[in-house]
């Protein structure tokens, strides 16, 4: 029997979020194997490894209902970075992450995919509540948590990276998403 995997589709001013392909390995290869970039990610060892975690992802959506995207700037069409929703076994709670690729730094691109996937993780999925889990001194990261109004909480062990710090994000009801008369969410601006 097969089980159709659906991935939504959503999209910004300046992107869309959608399914992971196959074609968008080789850049997220890159990324993940390169030690610097993918320090606050989960650097992968070499092409092989980096394939587990991309296949792990889709596998993570077909048991979840949720995973990370795919950011493809709308303008070029190419895959940007990676925004989603994570909560493997061992993490404390559901957390949205994000990165961006190499070339695609301080275009606001995080900022723009993951307020876009917390609408969705809370509008859609109905989610109450979101973390980030930040690497002690990846400051940017740390920044963009706090330019999405998220605030630092405690410091907890992550079963993979060590040593992490939780960032709780606002509440649906903090951030104007509620739901209408008839149990629909929308986004009050």
């Amino acid at each position: 029997m097969t089980t159709a995997l659906i991935i939504p589709r959503l999209e910004t001013e300046h992107l869309i979020l959608r399914a992971p392909e196959a074609g968008d390995f080789d850049t997220y290869c890159a990324f993940a194997t390169d030690p610097v970039r993918s320090a606050g990610f989960g650097t992968e060892e070499n092409r092989s490894k980096a394939w587990r975690w991309f296949a792990c992802n889709l596998g993570h959506w077909a048991l979840r209902g949720y995973g990370y995207f795919t950011i493809e700037e709308k303008a070029s069409g190419k895959p940007c970075g990676l925004s989603g929703i994570w909560a493997p076994e061992g993490w404390p709670e559901p957390e949205i992450g994000w990165v961006v690729y190499e070339g695609y730094e301080g275009k606001g691109i995080a900022f723009e995919a993951a307020t876009r996937v917390r609408e969705w993780a809370y509008t859609d999925l109905g989610f109450t509540t979101l973390t980030s889990n930040i690497v002690p001194g990846n400051t940017r990261s740390v920044a963009l948590a706090e330019r999405l109004g998220a605030w630092f909480e405690r410091e907890y062990d992550n079963v993979h990276m060590g040593a992490e710090q939780l960032y709780r994000h606002p509440s649906p009801a903090d951030l104007g998403l509620v739901a209408d008369a008839d149990g629909n969410p929308e986004a009050y601006a």
